[in-house]
């Protein structure tokens, strides 16, 4: 078994240095490092897969297709959103503050600052996929339990970003600040089903030993959403583009669903 977990491991790293070998090409024949956001969500289903051939004879058959196709689902959702989103623009603005910065060329800086830090990001996260692959015992409510958590989390990722599309795709709402449906309870409803989905995932794998050692996998991934590159750097100068975001950052919960508070008077 030992051997089967090393190898494993070792091929799911060889398999996100390709994934975002591949991605810096295209991204250089593109003209935008934007490209590793769609890659994101592919990534990880690369692993999965690999992960999961790495370890065919192993495991419960039930834990193995859990692992692989609830993460391809939320891989494949989020990836196909994004590059829905993103086609026909131009770079993005983090990317482009980014090598602004840069002290020589900027392409090695993408390397070092872009692809390797979410390179070994995306290894570490998906630790309790791969382990998920080749645990054995433990299927039961903890189990079921992370399928539903990551359920919950796709439904906030799929019916946030299809509320956020149908508000930006509306001309007079430019300017404006969406506060209805899911984001009426948390300005960020997608990043908090993106901590559900892996967080559930964790549960997946956590539901027989040795999974649970994979705890600093969704703690990762949630700090990052949360405190990281997610939530504080998208609301960092939203302000100034939205003057009505302070009021909504005022009375809306900035992670978890809650109740808003009563809108200022005056």
């Amino acid at each position: 078994m030992t051997s089967v977990v090393v190898r494993t491991l070792l091929l799911t790293a060889l398999t996100v240095a390709v994934v975002l070998g591949v991605t810096f090409a295209v991204a250089l024949r593109a003209g935008k490092q934007a490209v590793i956001d769609v890659t994101w969500g592919l990534g990880f289903v690369a692993i999965a897969i690999t992960a999961f051939v790495s370890t065919l004879g192993h495991g419960d058959p039930v834990r193995r297709w859990l692992a692989l196709l609830l993460t391809a689902a939320w891989g494949l959702r989020l990836a196909g959103h994004i590059f829905a989103r993103s086609r026909g623009k131009g770079e993005d603005p983090r990317y482009e503050a980014l090598l602004a910065r840069a002290p020589g060329n900027p392409n090695t800086y993408a390397l070092q600052r872009i692809y390797l830090p979410q390179g070994i990001i995306m290894w570490f996260v998906s630790l309790p996929v791969q382990v998920a692959m080749f645990v054995e015992g433990g299927i039961g409510w903890v189990l079921w339990l992370g399928v539903a958590v990551w359920a919950v989390g796709l439904f906030f990722e799929t019916v946030g970003d299809l509320q956020l599309t149908r508000f930006r795709d509306e001309p007079s709402n430019k300017g404006k600040v969406l506060d209805t449906g899911l984001w009426h309870y948390t300005r960020h409803p997608n990043y908090f089903g993106d901590a559900c989905v892996w967080t559930g995932l964790f549960l997946v794998a956590a539901s027989a030993w040795p999974g649970v050692l994979t705890v600093l996998s969704p703690a990762v991934m949630v700090w990052n959403l949360y405190a990281g590159t997610g939530k504080k750097l998208l609301e960092k100068d939203i302000g100034e583009r939205r003057p009505q975001y302070a009021d909504y950052v005022r009375r809306t919960s900035g992670f978890f669903p809650w109740p808003p508070k009563k809108r200022a008077v005056g």
